[in-house]
């Protein structure tokens, strides 16, 4: 089945032949049946909320890094930061013994932690918004605030607890409790987020970890170059369609996959239900507190999307060991950068992923695979795609074998550029 390439589509004019069902506005239009005007459609359509995801977000992202900034200089004050210092440090042993109790394993306690935070901030603020009726300032700071927190770190805490949950078959909670908040993350706070149900547990551990990024993953880049802006403002585009839901649901349809179809059918009906309810009670709550979310979900998924697999060996592009890169950085909440780990054993307990990084090290070095130290997924994106630094990547890049600097540029032109498969 061959796959879309987008990049070299668009670079050259040509006409669209769709052989796969699953990439893509267009391939969308060819799922359902469309006819060539709303091929047209889907596609420009989708134009429209790349453009809009990156008018959303951007606020967002000066709000998040404009707190950091007044968070640190206050901090500066001793007595402020001894006393921020008690109470964090109270506060986790508080959810340390809670974790004891309420979890199937007490070492998700940091996703507990996320939990328990969001649901005593973001939870109350959009339901005291909800009372009220007319939007106030103070209350949409307040919600941008507690989901993104700092330097986005509270996204991408939710962001690594969540792909977690997806993984976990009960998901954190322990049989008494998983009950009541069994799939917590996914299936109540991600609404806030803009996060439909089912695109964890269904659309990403049944459709993304089958393919690994290969042609028929909806979230494939390989014929991108990941090096430029444009495309990755098509590859932005056409991920709302994943972040809707249609996407996968066009996958599983094509594939003949009845239990994830009907999976991913109802997940869309519910999330559709709560943003129609929402607008329709108060179309400025909705805007603020519901599309807003929506489309700052699909700028960020798709940076983590287009970056976790950017480097495509052109010699074995189908090769998963190969186009999945593992980042080292100081956060790195619950070993989220060790994402080949992740895709070579999906179930093992993120505690482990370090221990095995080390056992598949001579796989990862026979097949090429690329390490970064002191880099995250976001940095990655910035530097790779934003920036065109590649000589910070260089940097940054731990070779499996003694690579002068110029040896590694060329390493990392060859497999971020645009490739057919």
């Amino acid at each position: 089945m061959a796959a879309f390439v987008p990049g070299r589509a668009r670079a050259h004019g040509a006409a669209m032949e769709m052989d796969n069902p699953v990439m893509g506005a267009a391939s969308l239009a060819v799922s359902f049946g469309a006819r060539r005007k709303l091929l047209f459609l889907f596609r420009w359509l989708a134009l429209v909320m790349g453009l809009a995801s990156v008018a959303a977000a951007l606020p967002v992202v000066a709000l998040s890094f404009g707190c950091d900034g007044a968070a640190k200089l206050l901090l500066r004050i001793r007595p402020l930061r001894a006393a921020c210092k008690f109470f964090s440090g109270a506060y986790g042993r508080v959810i340390e013994r809670l974790g004891q109790k309420v979890l199937r394993d007490p070492r998700d306690t940091p996703a507990l932690r996320l939990m328990i935070s969001l649901t005593f901030t973001a939870v109350p603020i959009f339901a005291i918004q909800l009372a009220l009726g007319k939007p106030r300032l103070l209350l949409v700071l307040a919600f941008y605030l507690s989901l993104y927190g700092r330097k986005f770190q509270q996204f991408v805490r939710m962001f690594s607890a969540s792909h977690l949950e997806a993984h976990s078959r009960h998901g954190f909670f322990s049989e008494k409790y998983g009950k009541v908040f069994g799939r917590y993350l996914e299936f109540f706070l991600g609404y806030l987020y803009g996060n439909a149900p089912e695109l964890g547990r269904t659309a990403h551990v049944r459709l993304h970890h089958k393919e690994n990024s290969g042609p028929d993953d909806t979230r494939n880049n390989m014929g991108c170059d990941r090096t430029s802006r444009i495309d990755f403002l098509w590859y932005l585009s056409d991920n709302i369609w994943t972040v809707l839901g249609l996407a996968p649901y066009a996958y599983f349809k094509a594939k003949g996959d009845e239990k994830n179809r009907r999976r991913m059918f109802w997940g869309m009906a519910r999330y559709y239900a709560y943003f129609t309810a929402i607008f329709v009670y108060n179309w400025r709550i909705g805007i603020l507190f519901v599309l807003v979310p929506l489309l700052c979900m699909n700028f960020i998924n798709a940076i983590t999307a287009w970056v976790q697999h950017a480097f495509c060996d052109p010699d074995n592009p189908l090769d998963y060991f190969a186009n999945t890169v593992t980042v080292m950085d100081e956060v790195n909440f619950l070993n989220e950068g060790y994402h080949l780990c992740h895709h070579h054993r999906a179930s093992l307990h993120w505690t482990e992923m370090p221990a095995h990084f080390e056992r598949i090290r001579d796989k990862m070095r026979n097949a090429g695979s690329l390490v970064f130290r002191d880099l995250d997924f976001i940095g990655l994106f910035l530097e790779l795609t934003l920036f065109h630094r590649m000589d910070v990547l260089a940097e940054k890049l731990v070779p499996w074998e003694p690579m002068n600097h110029d040896q590694k540029l060329t390493l990392l032109v060859k497999r971020t550029g645009l490739r057919s498969v």
